[in-house]
Parts: C-alpha cells; structure tokens; sequence
C-alpha cells in the first residue's frame, strides 16, 4: 500500500485516479507527496518519501537538489496549464492594447452619479485604444504556452514574429507555416509592437529585458510576461515606462515594484488559476506519481532524467537513483553477474549530477544484491520494483 500525502487542495478529476493501492496519510510516512504553492524548503522529509509532484509548472517552493541527494524524484505538469496561461496572453494583449481597467476604474468612480450615461458618452474618449489586428507580436519561446497563442494571434490577424533556438521538432509541427521565424530576440526586440515572453528562468534568460534590450525596441513597445517574474529588469521597465520607451508593462507576477508602477498592468498570478488547468495538473501529477511507484518509470522530472522502460514483464526490475559517477553502471551490472542474474533489459540517463539506471531481471534479486548496489559509492536509492 502506498501512502499519499497533500500539501495543498488537489483536484478530485486526479486524486479520484488512485487505486486500491494507495491510502491518503497525514505526510510522515509518505511514498509520495503532491503540492502546488505549500514551500517545502524548511520541510523535514519523510525517511521513505520517494517522489514529490508539483501540480503546476513552477517548482522554486521544492528544495530540488536536497530531494535529489536524498534519492527523492521530483516531478512537475509541464504543458497542462498551457492553454490557461495562453488566454491569459491573450486577455493581456487585448487590456494592454485598448485602456479597458482605466476605463472600468473611472466608471466605478462615477457609478453613484444620475447623469452617470452621460458622463460615460462625454468621457470614453480617454480610454482609447488600438486592435491588435495587423500588430506585429514578437512571441519569444514558442513551446506550449508560446506556440498555441502565436497561432491564435495569427487567427487574430496579426503579424506573429516567433524566436526559439530550442524549439522541439513536434512544437515546430504545430506552428501556423505563416509564423516568420527569427534567429535572435534582437530581431523580435526591433520589429515587433507586442511583445511577449515565455521562457524558462535561466542564467541567460534572467532580466534579459533590460536597460540594453528595451533600448532597441520601438518606441510604445507593450511587453507581456507571463512566463517568469525575473525575466524581467523592474527598475529598467520602470524607466522605459516612465519615458513612453513601453507604453504598457503587463505581468501575471505582482510585486512591491510592478504594483505601484505606472504603467504597468499587474494581474495577481492567474495564469493557471482556472478549472481546467488545475484538472490537468492533478491528473498529470497523480499519473506520473503512479507510474514511478509501481513501475520505476520517470516522466517530466526536474532533477533526475527522464527515463522509462513501460511496464515490466520479466521476473525482476531493479531501480537505482545515483550521482553521474564514471563506471558506475559496470559496477552495477558486476553485482548481478555475481549473482549469476541476467539483465534482459537495461537503460541508463544521466542530468547533470545524477544519473538514473533501470534494470529489468531474468531472476528476482536477492537481498545481497540489493545490499550490495545500495553500497556503491554514489548510490542514493535502490527500489526493487519487481
């Protein structure tokens, strides 16, 4: 029986997939836990926890190289809140282009008035806008949030610029062919009159729109990010802002900055804040919890390889969770031909500084052999799954 632990509300359309197998604990015995938001970096985890699954996309709330060393797979739901976010752009282009929130603002302001038809007649003027129709929208990251809205915008009659050097063969499948494709953000940065990003944070995406970057683009440039709050430079939006370099800023990530500043539109992180998204995150979340209890297979984790060999049909199937250690694998291989067991099938991956090794068995391993790989040097777990 495999014990399940919640840090937070999971949805029933994934918590009502568990099986018999599985029974909901209080966390201190747990084999699995699922958290959305609930931080988990001063947690003590559970001695025998083995997979945590973050419903949602983010993980910065789990200590992830922590988890790793203590053999613990950390999973996440990349893709099953695309489509929300992706609306949420959208919705964001369309409050960016046309003055919508001021325009609801004022009429709040004047709601107890008689002449209040009047006024709004005589008044809308201010909050005029622009269609987004024959717009150039530079997408930056066109994987499954920015591959989807370039296309609607392109439904939307919009000239979309996309740019991703990394793109997958299948994302590529997906795009609309009338997408002009650029090789650099600089080309989107001087082309483009919305722009939008969805990205990963990483060393070369941090602030990258800054002082430099805002500096090439056109003069009353919208900028949405619905991505990752640092991939943004506050202090260089405010300036551009305040200077009409960026005639408007809209962010799903609010902060003591974005929320007092001019400018900007500051949406209170709703991009995955629907229904539907949460349905799929859970269902995402429990399958892939499932599938590693019982079958050893990692799919969608962040800080072990994805690595998996379906369900086991032969006698055994030994897992180890390991440091990416040279000649480890012949070690481990040299236990079970030991033991005088053959390996039927084999798959080993590396991320990194770890490494994972699924072996599947003609015999089921004696418990010398699982001692023997659980005293490697590097090795952090050893599972016999079968």
């Amino acid at each position: 029986m495999y014990k399940i632990h919640y840090l937070n509300k999971i949805s029933e359309k994934g918590t009502e997939l568990w099986t018999d197998d599985y029974c909901i604990t209080q966390g201190e015995e747990a084999d699995g836990i699922l958290v959305r938001s609930a931080s988990m970096h001063d947690m003590q985890m559970p001695e025998n926890l083995l997979a945590i699954a973050r419903a949602g996309a983010g993980v910065n709330n789990i200590p992830l190289t922590s988890c790793a060393d203590q053999g613990i797979v950390v999973f996440n739901t990349p893709g099953a809140n695309a489509n929300s976010v992706m609306e949420l752009a959208l919705c964001g282009m369309l409050l960016a282009s046309r003055d919508i929130v001021g325009g609801i603002n004022w009429v709040q302001s004047i709601r107890e008035s008689p002449d209040i038809a009047k006024l709004v007649e005589k008044g809308k003027s201010q909050f005029a806008g622009h269609e987004i129709r024959e717009k150039k929208l530079g997408v930056i990251g066109l994987g499954a949030v920015g591959g989807p809205l370039a296309n609607a915008a392109r439904r939307l009659g919009m000239e979309v610029y996309g740019c991703d050097p990394f793109i997958s063969i299948d994302a590529a499948w997906h795009l609309d062919s009338h997408i002009n494709r650029v090789k650099s953000r600089e080309e989107i940065y001087s082309q483009c009159d919305i722009i939008t990003l969805h990205v990963p944070l990483l060393d070369d995406t941090k602030k990258m729109i800054d002082a430099d970057a805002i500096s090439r683009m056109k003069d009353g440039v919208v900028i949405l990010n619905f991505a990752r709050d640092l991939l943004v430079d506050d202090d260089a939006m405010a300036e551009a802002l305040r200077t009409g370099k960026v005639s408007r800023y809209v962010t799903d990530f609010p902060n003591e900055k974005t929320a007092n500043m001019p400018g900007c539109i500051a949406i209170p992180h709703l991009g995955a804040s629907t229904e539907e998204s949460e349905d799929n995150c859970a269902r995402m979340a429990v399958r892939q919890v499932m599938d590693y209890l019982e079958n050893g297979n990692i799919v969608n984790s962040v800080n072990f390889p994805n690595c998996e060999m379906g369900i086991c049909h032969t006698a055994g199937r030994i897992t180890i969770l390991h440091k990416n250690i040279p000649n480890s694998l012949s070690r481990f291989t040299a236990v079970m031909a030991g033991e005088n067991i053959n390996i039927a099938g084999l798959v080993n991956k590396s991320r990194g500084d770890y490494a994972y090794t699924m072996l599947d068995l003609d015999h089921v391993p004696s418990r010398n052999a699982v001692e023997a790989l659980k005293q490697i040097d590097g090795v952090l777990r050893v599972r016999v799954i079968k």
